[in-house]
């Protein structure tokens, strides 16, 4: 739940799957009549975000868990995915799909370049599984699929939608010496378009070092000329009012505060509404205690703010990066042909 997330102390190991579930190996050649569009759309995702649950999978490409499990785990039987599910200390974590030696095959096929070039190693992909940032990586996902899933409808009748999730990965790539967001995105509402980075925070590390990341996002803004907004998104009101106010103090002290907007939301305040998601009226801009706003109503919140046309282009094709190939990040939604 994107208004409860969980913390990484609720998580355990995760358990080790019997040999005999183990996919086999898969002539790659075979896979060409097997895999849909969509098939390649959630190999792309995962190589992207690293991993991915089947709750969140079922949000963005399926019409229920059950038939995103059921597909799932074909493509884990093709060889395609690998699977792993944490213990927790309470109740039971859903399935965690990340790529396996054989989907990253058919996607460096794709692009013509070996698995070496593609920068694929299967046991760092495997290692997210023990990682201790398991679960904030899989709380910036949920928060992107529930807003690429319950975007609001427009005056017009039009669904608003996601155009672009970058990964923190891809976001350390373009900026990491200057700004490392967890995640860079994309959000059309009827003409309006907010280009924004993200901030989640999961009251696991320090209000000053959550402060401190704005002298980042000045140098980035200073370097490029391109003023994008900061969004923070913290797990209930008390931590948001003690970020706003560490934010607040360096934010004063940055050489141009204009040229950093921030708001800050909390998740807390997505209980009392019926479909929870970011996109509600939860936003509130850094300058200001009063009316908090919808995420599209930020764009007019901040006159000195760059352009969409001006900024990243999230259509960019693929880029070379210390000799691997960076492949361009799939759209938030797989082919609309295949969603059901």
């Amino acid at each position: 739940m994107i208004s409860r997330p969980d913390r990484q102390a609720e998580r355990r190991a995760p358990r080790p799957e019997p040999r005999a579930a183990r996919p086999r190996q898969v002539d790659t050649t075979a896979l060409v009549a097997r895999l849909t569009e969509r098939d390649r759309w959630i190999l792309r995702m995962l190589h992207e975000h690293r991993v991915l649950t089947t709750n969140q999978l079922a949000t963005l490409a399926f019409p229920t868990p059950a038939i995103a499990l059921r597909r799932l785990s074909l493509l884990h039987r093709y060889g395609v995915l690998e699977r792993f599910r944490p213990l927790r200390t309470r109740g039971s974590a859903p399935v965690h799909w990340v790529l396996a030696p054989a989907g990253a095959t058919v996607l460096a096929a794709e692009a013509g370049i070996s698995v070496r070039e593609l920068g694929y190693n299967h046991q760092r992909t495997l290692s997210v599984a023990h990682s201790l940032h398991l679960g904030h990586t899989l709380g910036v996902s949920d928060w992107f699929a529930t807003l690429t899933a319950h975007a609001p409808r427009d005056e017009r009748g039009e669904q608003a939608r996601v155009q672009a999730w970058w990964s923190q990965t891809r976001c350390q790539r373009l900026w990491g010496d200057l700004a490392r967001p967890d995640a860079f995105g994309r959000y059309n509402h009827a003409d309006t378009t907010l280009d924004f980075f993200l901030e989640y925070d999961l009251a696991s590390t320090t209000l000053t070092r959550v402060a401190a990341k704005l002298h980042g996002y000045a140098e980035l803004a200073r370097t490029t000329g391109v003023i994008t907004p900061v969004l923070l998104w913290a797990p209930t009101m008390l931590r948001e009012a003690g970020a706003r106010e560490a934010l607040r103090h360096t934010w004063q002290r940055l050489p141009d505060p204009d040229a950093v907007p921030v708001a800050t939301a909390a998740a807390e305040l997505l209980d009392s509404v019926p479909e929870a998601s970011p996109a509600a009226q939860v936003w509130l801009p850094l300058e200001t205690d009063a009316d908090r706003k919808r995420l599209h109503e930020l764009a007019t919140a901040w006159p000195r703010r760059t352009p969409p046309a001006t900024s990243v282009d999230t259509e960019q094709t693929s880029t070379s990066h210390n000799g691997l190939v960076i492949l361009a990040p799939p759209p938030p939604r797989p082919p609309a042909s295949e969603i059901w």
